[in-house]
């Protein structure tokens, strides 16, 4: 044994133990030791103090408003509380950052329908890569200064019944406030999604939702404590951690597809790899939709507000929540947003030409066109399944009422919770796939010569 242990050539033992090594890392879990090793602790710090600033606008409120009065108002109506919880209850404060990232996710909405209409932009936001999102992006932002200032406009007037002294000087310094707010807003969303801990949006959603909740559930248990509605509470109860499961569960499901390869060598088997899997997610958009969705139904309220046409103003009231047009409008957006975001973030053809030029295949089906269409069948009826997810999360919370007789979580719908839970996975993985990576960075490869090979 000793003389057969010996007979093995040092490349062999080189690689035999580089292959363990590897290999042990890829088995290894996550422990919570690994999160205090690399840049993590300092990114999370960075996090929660742009987190934290963004909350501080919303405490700092317009002068002049009688904020009762209109705080009593704001329980009324259901849109804008389902906004103000957006925004962690920056509306009903009336804070300067009252406006939140709304005008941001406008200016995204606008940019994504006009892909639609206009050729050239599809091509520049699929076709040129990081460069040409880039431009989009920065059109975005000067478009949602525009969105910002005709929101403030909008919010100024809505609450001219509550002002104390409405004059010019009053609404123009309240305009800017509100504009200067929300570009700060989206400045601090930014900076988040350059931490590459999840999407600087929804995360700001997330946090403000998260802060609003306290004082959403306090509603709901005084109204039922009010009513004697014992049941009808325990029922909201057992609902909302049922619909937390079922959220972690679907946005955890995925379809894989098999993939065979020519050749690719890998370090765990010692050989050539055959076979992989494409794993697509059933909800690979994500909250996207469902924000989009609450934000387009808001805008003709919006608009109303600011022109005071009638038609506008009727069109608010039906698109409202309980309203006869909210519930068929707001699936048929989340079906568009949840289909288009998906296509967005996936193109079939540009998949197929990297496994093309990987030397890999979908098994039974032919490299190249082929290819191309059978993914786009798939990421279709997949889009169908998380719009039908989507949309049950958006109308849910409505039958509950309905059934309890409580308001479930007032301004806190289904909506809410899949952006918590969302967000909250979103994160979980995304500190996971840093800490792997870090693990790798950290491996130091021994017998290495001066031309970079193993010995």
């Amino acid at each position: 044994m000793q003389a057969m242990e010996n007979s093995l050539s040092p490349k062999q033992e080189t690689s035999s133990s580089t292959r363990g090594l590897t290999a042990s890392i890829e088995d290894s879990s996550i422990d919570v030791g690994d999160f205090f090793k690399g840049p993590l602790p300092g990114k999370f710090l960075k996090l929660l103090g742009y987190l934290a600033l963004s909350r501080v606008g919303t405490y700092i409120p317009l002068g002049g408003v009688n904020r009762e009065a209109f705080l009593g108002n704001l329980d009324q109506n259901s849109l804008l509380s389902t906004l103000d919880s957006f925004s962690g209850g920056g509306i009903g404060r009336l804070g300067i950052c009252s406006l939140g990232i709304v005008p941001f996710i406008n200016a995204q909405i606008v940019f994504q329908l006009l892909g639609q209409i206009i050729p050239k932009l599809q091509e520049l936001q699929r076709k040129e890569g990081e460069a040409g999102r880039k431009k989009v992006l920065q059109w975005t932002r000067y478009a949602s200064v525009g969105f910002a200032i005709v929101q403030a406009i909008g919010q100024v007037l809505y609450i001219r019944p509550y002002v104390n002294d409405f004059n010019t000087e009053w609404v123009l310094s309240s305009v800017t406030l509100l504009t200067l707010g929300a570009i700060i807003t989206i400045y601090i969303g930014e900076k988040i999604s350059e931490l590459k801990l999840g999407n600087g949006t929804s995360l700001l959603i997330f946090t403000s939702i998260l802060s609003y909740l306290p004082s959403s559930f306090g509603r709901t248990v005084a109204q039922a404590l009010e009513d004697g509605n014992y049941i009808g509470l325990a029922a909201v109860i057992i609902s909302f951690f049922l619909l937390v499961l079922g959220i972690v569960y679907v946005q955890e499901a995925e379809r894989k597809l098999p993939i065979n390869y020519a050749s690719r060598y890998t370090v765990r088997s010692g050989g050539l790899q055959k076979s992989a899997y494409l794993p697509f997610k059933v909800n690979s958009s994500g909250v996207m939709p469902i924000i989009f969705s609450t934000s387009s139904l808001a805008l003709p309220g919006t608009i109303a507000r600011f022109t005071g046409l009638a038609v506008l103003k009727n069109a608010a009231t039906s698109l409202a929540p309980g309203g006869p047009l909210y519930l068929p409008t707001n699936v048929l957006l989340i079906a568009f947003f949840n289909y288009y975001y998906t296509f967005l973030q996936l193109d079939p053809d540009d998949v197929s030409e990297q496994l093309k030029r990987q030397g890999a295949s979908i098994a039974s089906i032919r490299p190249g066109k082929t290819t191309a269409m059978f993914l786009k069948n798939v990421l279709a009826r997949i889009s169908v399944l998380g719009s039908a997810f989507l949309a049950v999360m958006a109308a849910g919370p409505a039958v509950v009422e309905q059934v309890t007789h409580l308001t479930a979580f007032r301004g806190f719908a289904g909506t809410s919770v899949l952006i918590l839970v969302g967000c909250a996975t979103d994160t979980a993985r995304k500190v996971q796939a840093e800490i792997i990576s870090q693990k790798y960075k950290n491996i130091e490869f021994y017998n290495i010569d001066n031309d970079g090979g193993f010995r």
